[in-house]
């Protein structure tokens, strides 16, 4: 094999996979939330406490996350498993029509959308179903895994018969070097799956003495379809997947065999990658999930609307976060681990998130308050506005008695968390209103009204005032419908306010239903009542809409409101008041600082990083990585203690177009003998070596990698600079 490279040196390729003697499981791990918080903090009870707290949390947003999961799922999935036990008990029947069906691979064609991160875990949940329920014999292949026909068929077997398999066309040379393997070796072919079928089906159905038979496996058929889930449909090769059903149809009477294709895009994906001489050798049903925005959705609705997560991110945070969702990839996952990244970046840059907790948690932790959190309590914006409304006397004794300030806190932590009870129904319930207006003046999810009302007060927005007026011309029924929704939202609520409120707007109901019975006895006023709505809904064009709206506005000052127009304005007003109560923005609370986070600059460097400059930056300051003391400079410089590639690199940036090799190695060792120590006068200082010189190749070879040079024909012991300018 022939490698071209700016330096001549020893490579290293990876040996075949028949050269391993057993199949080895590779896990990512991640960086654990205790050596982050350990970085850096002041304290060391504060720093564990606020560990536990956030561990505790994080815990809970991945166990609620999961089970919302495969509940949004639930019905997909469920699909899933009744197509795959309708298919295999096909096969039972010995009707006509039935046959002809067996005579086709039955496929299941499952459009997952584009949020291609999430198709994962969905795989996975739809892997564990069908061998807990339907059958054993299931097996997920990838397109990356499958690039030729042989590679596709060894993978689809070793999936399944858990064996080293041999191929073919494998160089006789590599045979020499094997020692005898681990597993028994399978020849690469489909007749080697229908023999381990048919032996794996004879010793189920014959059994073993004193094996108790799950629960599961009673319903299990005696021929257990063969399933093989196809997790990246486009990304295949069609001609391969065109070869691999050809073949697998000459088998379907020795092996029953089903395909799940995952699909991205669209279902004429199928028609696209495969012909009709191929498409129609498959039984394909169509099973379409939700859609990756409902999805969202419903996540913002479980994890973040709600009371019961005392950790919350501002409207910048959340903004970030939605628009990575909407412009890159539509992940869900992804949105969940920024998520958790701006709840673990919170717990570790404020020690006052000690108090952002469960209300048996947080109470005790005030009164613990060391004096150092006591004076950064002091130093909250929110807080110093909220003695500034204080009197003088009250004020001294925020600012010196500290057992005073910590009973204040107590007292701050549970206003908060009522804040908090009271604004997410009201929230739902201005959504509930507003949400059927024509053109959706303060937007048509829940998230877009939440955002406004974390900006600014809500009833000065424009929107706002517009969304009103169109409330007061709803008809009854509409009318009736809505604040009904908002009393079903408010009945769960345990707040007092809410009660209250709850109690106030099931009166202004029944008044409506009064209204109703009056009206039957006088059908005259129905007309009267309805008639501008019933105006409105035959006018659609705008400027009609703009005229009609003005003609009202002068009727409605010149003769006397009726009844119904009258609880419509007295019902709108009482929503009005309870959203002015409740609705204000979180940083009119005080010490909101504690459960909100706000630096949406850190979500987003972390989130949507940008490569080239997080390269440029590691090799011209490699400190800001690495964090060590001897590789501090000033500004401009590189340390001789740094890295090879580090200097290799900084030397480059002082070069032309066109660097000299002999003369880049000769400057890289005179900073690397300064760095050894070696006197300038000495015989030995800048002479170059073997190690240095391997150490200079490595270097040198490294920035080819990463794009920064290359060879170049017009000088033999040149290479050229491909990058200009810096980070």
């Amino acid at each position: 094999m022939s490698t071209s490279s700016v330096s001549k040196g020893c490579f290293v390729f990876k040996p075949s996979a028949k050269k391993k003697k057993k199949t080895t499981t590779t896990t990512t791990t991640t960086p654990s939330l205790e050596s982050h918080f350990s970085r850096g903090c002041e304290g060391a009870e504060s720093s564990e406490t606020r560990f536990k707290l956030c561990q505790d949390l994080w815990s809970k947003i991945k166990t609620d996350t999961e089970v919302l999961q495969d509940e949004l799922h639930r019905n997909i999935l469920d699909s899933l498993l009744d197509f795959t036990r309708k298919c295999s008990s096909t096969r039972q029947h010995s009707d006509w029509a039935s046959q002809m069906r067996a005579s086709e691979i039955p496929t299941a064609a499952l459009v997952l959308g584009v949020n291609v991160p999430d198709h994962d875990m969905t795989f996975q949940s739809l892997s564990d179903l069908l061998q807990q329920s339907v059958t054993p014999h299931v097996a997920s292949v990838q397109a990356k895994e499958c690039g030729a026909l042989k590679h596709l068929m060894k993978r689809v077997l070793e999936k399944f018969m858990g064996a080293v398999v041999d191929d073919d066309d494998e160089e006789e040379e590599e045979a020499e070097h094997v020692s005898t393997p681990l597993h028994s070796s399978m020849h690469c072919s489909l007749s080697a799956l229908c023999d381990w079928y048919i032996t794996k089906t004879k010793k189920s159905s014959s059994g073993t003495p004193g094996r108790k038979r799950s629960s599961p496996v009673k319903d299990e058929p005696s021929q257990p379809p063969v399933v093989i889930i196809f997790k990246d449909l486009e990304a295949f090769n069609p001609t391969v997947l065109q070869d691999f059903i050809l073949i697998c149809s000459r088998y379907i009477e020795r092996l029953p065999l089903m395909f799940i294709f995952g699909i991205a895009t669209s279902p004429s994906t199928i028609q696209h990658m495969l012909p009709y001489s191929v498409s129609s050798l498959l039984c394909v049903e169509l099973f379409q999930s939700l859609s990756c925005t409902q999805h969202l959705a419903t996540v913002i609705d479980k994890l973040i609307l709600t009371p019961h997560f005392p950790f919350k991110i501002n409207g910048k945070v959340m903004q970030v976060l939605i628009s990575i969702f909407l412009y890159h990839d539509f992940s869900v996952r992804n949105f969940i681990k920024g998520l958790q990244l701006a709840l673990l970046e919170h717990f570790h840059s404020q020690p006052l998130s000690v108090l952002c907790c469960k209300k048996k948690e947080a109470l005790p932790n005030v009164m613990q308050l060391s004096q150092s959190d006591l004076e950064r309590i002091r130093q909250l914006p929110s807080f110093k506005r909220y003695v500034e409304k204080q009197e003088s006397q009250a004020q001294v004794s925020l600012m010196t008695d500290d057992a005073h300030l910590k009973e204040v806190c107590r007292r701050l932590i549970k206003d908060l968390r009522k804040y908090h009870k009271n604004y997410y129904p009201i929230l739902r319930c201005l959504h509930t209103l507003t949400s059927s207006l024509p053109r959706y003046p303060l937007g048509k999810q829940i998230r877009e009204l939440h955002l406004i009302c974390l900006e600014k007060n809500v009833w000065e927005n424009e929107d706002y005032q517009s969304a009103m007026k169109l409330l007061k011309m709803l008809a009854k029924d509409e009318l009736n419908a809505s604040l009904q929704k908002c009393a079903d939202i408010l009945q769960p609520v345990k707040s007092k306010k809410l009660k209250n409120a709850l109690v106030q707007l099931e009166e202004h109901l029944a008044r409506f239903k009064q209204l109703d019975t009056a009206t039957a006895v006088a059908p005259g006023g129905e007309e009267s009542i309805t008639s501008p709505a019933k105006k409105l809904q035959k006018k659609t064009d705008l400027f009609q809409l703009q005229k009609t709206l003005l003609e009202m506005n002068e009727s409605r000052r010149a003769k006397k409101l009726s009844p119904f127009e009258i609880l419509r304005n007295e019902a709108l007003d009482f929503i009005d008041t309870l959203v002015k109560s409740h609705l204000s923005p979180p940083e009119s609370q005080t010490l909101h600082e504690v459960c909100y986070y706000t630096s949406s600059a850190a979500v987003r460097r972390h989130l949507n990083a940008a490569p080239r400059t997080s390269i440029q930056t590691a090799l011209s300051t490699p400190y800001y990585y690495l964090q060590n003391d001897s590789l501090k400079t000033e500004d401009g410089t590189v340390s001789n203690a740094a890295p090879d590639i580090c200097i290799a690199y900084k030397l480059h940036l002082e070069c032309g177009r066109l660097i000299n090799l002999y003369d880049w190695l000769e400057a890289y060792s005179t900073v690397v003998s300064a760095a050894e120590g070696n006197h300038p006068a000495s015989d030995n200082f800048g002479k170059v070596d073997e190690v240095k010189h391997a150490r200079f190749i490595r270097a040198v070879s490294e920035l080819e990698f990463l794009g920064f040079i290359k060879s170049t024909k017009q000088k033999t012991d040149h290479v050229a600079r491909l990058t200009w300018g810096g980070c």
